[in-house]
């Protein structure tokens, strides 16, 4: 009896597994996208697997993410097993633009009689809360570098800027173009045609149905009723737990044994905000990567003879300077050594997230990532007026000029203002000078290209930001071609990993500290509220504005 491959992505997926006790328990039943592209490419090989069916829709995957998927659904319909995506409905009232998009990477797709296809569009939306910081009595003060940096408009805008406007025009217009192109590659339709339906949407399902878009309607049960009619009698399973299983015969077990050793591609993944210390560990479960728990694992990978090539795995919209810094650095002594680095950039890479994967010896984005936004800001909000509205006041006594330079109680001095200008400019003009020398680029043509603007990994590849375009599974293939190795065997090992054991033990070196986890704090609400009363941003390499792709 064969097995019947599941795909539940109506719940999401993971970029890395929870930091916290709290967060895991709480993403238990969530696969990671990792995990997921590994059982799709195993299920290709596997003569067990007869096919595989995905239910889509409910919780929205970044357009990256969907790429990952989608790459790694055609290598699995290159083993000749169906695929079937199957939905209720592609959002309703629109919505479903994406999850239709990831849907056309399958064989066949199914929707449901009374769904629609909700494929109206993409729109790039921000939100901006001046008015509200007005009206509380707020006062933000921000210097930025230079008009496309535009983190602060949340809060010292009530709507985009000129710059802003172009910079989300082209996000948008660039991931209209992917999606378009790739609807009309699998549905073979003109990309003229696949916009006029998107113009003309949201379908109801037959329509959508007399137009091509999809290729049966039917529920759940007719989906599982027509497999069973195509593969006969199967074993359902989803993809998460079949990649997780312990070996099934002799073969499998041979392969998964310690002995004889394979060759090791380290993976070290930079998540989240970048921070100076160690990695994040929030009760709430957001990521965080610290420069310290970083550059501990890219000093051990360097050390460690085993390790033959690393995939800097990037999923950060930036955050402090020297952090980025400090990780920057520690890449580039890894390349010392000769080990190749491919840096592989998830769905969001900008800001201080390109910074510690532009000296990389390759980056790879996929078209829909998130990326550049080489630019720095600085600055805080001053809630002093805020909070004697309700009673609150504070006093201090200090000594020196500037002590209370970043105080949220009093504004900045025409001198302050001036050194935090000198400090933009010191910081945005080493920033620009590190990504010219690690992309081989004129520093003339970086700065027209840096200015804080974002671009999606598509326009980044164009302008040389970054060098190939595909997923995690590309970069791998690159780390081990670079590195002389066989693909299919070889040990790929997450740094740093700490058993049980190891965390129990009492920490001897430096480096020992720094891959341990954070104490449980509540950081992740009180950087919410900070953040809610305009107060300063956790570092100066931010990307700008939070993008929403809709």
């Amino acid at each position: 009896m064969g097995l019947l491959l599941e795909l539940d992505l109506t719940r999401g997926v993971l970029e890395t597994p929870p930091a916290s006790p709290v967060a895991a328990f709480r993403a238990r039943h969530l696969p990671t996208l990792r995990e997921l592209v590994a059982a799709l490419r195993k299920a290709a090989r596997d003569e067990s697997v007869a096919g595989l069916v995905a239910h889509l829709g409910g919780a929205r995957l970044s357009l990256s993410q969907v790429q990952d998927l989608r790459d790694a659904l055609a290598d699995y319909r290159e083993s000749g097993k169906p695929a079937v995506a199957w939905t209720e409905s592609f959002g309703e009232a629109g919505g479903g633009t994406v999850p239709y998009y990831l849907a056309t990477a399958f064989d066949e797709v199914w929707v449901q009689p009374s769904g629609e296809l909700g494929i109206t569009g993409v729109t790039m939306q921000a939100v901006f809360i001046r008015g509200a910081l007005d009206k509380a009595g707020v006062i933000p003060q921000f210097g930025k570098r230079r008009e496309y940096k535009t983190a602060a408009d949340t809060f010292t805008e009530k709507q985009m800027t000129g710059p802003a406007r172009e910079m989300a025009s082209r996000l948008a217009e660039s991931a209209y173009e992917q999606i378009v192109d790739g609807i009309a590659v699998r549905r073979r339709l003109s990309p003229e045609r696949v916009r006029e339906l998107v113009d003309s949407a949201p379908l109801p399902a037959q329509a959508a149905l007399d137009a091509g878009l999809v290729d049966r309607l039917g529920y759940r049960s007719d989906v599982y009723d027509e497999l069973e009619k195509t593969l006969g009698e199967t074993t359902r399973l989803l993809a998460e737990r079949y990649v997780r299983r312990g070996p099934r015969n002799l073969d499998e077990l041979q392969r998964r044994l310690p002995w004889p050793p394979k060759p090791v591609v380290a993976v070290v993944r930079v998540s989240g905000g970048i921070t100076v210390g160690r990695n994040a560990n929030s009760p709430l479960g957001g990521p965080g990567s610290g420069s310290d728990t970083v550059g501990a694992a890219l000093r051990a990978v360097a050390d460690d003879d085993k390790v033959k090539a690393v995939v800097l795995r990037v999923d950060s919209p930036g955050g402090s300077y020297v952090a980025s810094d400090a990780i920057r650095n520690e890449v580039l002594r890894l390349r010392s050594t000769g080990k190749p680095v491919i840096a592989s950039m998830g769905s969001v890479a900008a800001s201080g997230g390109y910074f510690v994967a532009m000296p990389a010896d390759v980056i790879v984005a996929q078209p829909g990532t998130i990326t550049g936004s080489i630019g720095v800001l600085t600055g805080k909000g001053v809630v002093r007026d805020a909070l004697a509205r309700i009673g609150i006041s504070q006093q201090a006594v200090s000594e020196g000029e500037n002590a209370r330079m970043f105080s949220a109680q009093e504004e900045f001095s025409d001198d302050q203002w001036d050194r935090l200008e000198e400090t933009l400019d010191r910081i945005y003009q080493d920033f620009v000078a590190k990504a010219a020398l690690d992309r081989g680029l004129p520093e003339e043509k970086l700065e027209a290209l840096a200015r804080g603007r974002v671009w999606t990994g598509a326009d980044a590849f164009e302008r040389k930001l970054v060098d190939e375009l595909g997923g995690f599974q590309h970069a791998l293939t690159l780390a081990c071609d670079r590195a002389g190795l066989d693909r299919d065997n070889i040990q790929l090992a997450t740094v740093p990993h700490r058993n049980l054991l190891d965390q129990l033990r009492a920490p001897t070196t430096t480096d020992d500290l720094a891959v341990t986890a954070q104490p449980l704090t509540l950081d992740g609400l009180t950087s919410g509220l900070y953040t809610a009363l305009g107060l300063p941003p956790a570092g100066l390499l931010r990307m700008p504005l939070n993008w929403q792709l809709s």
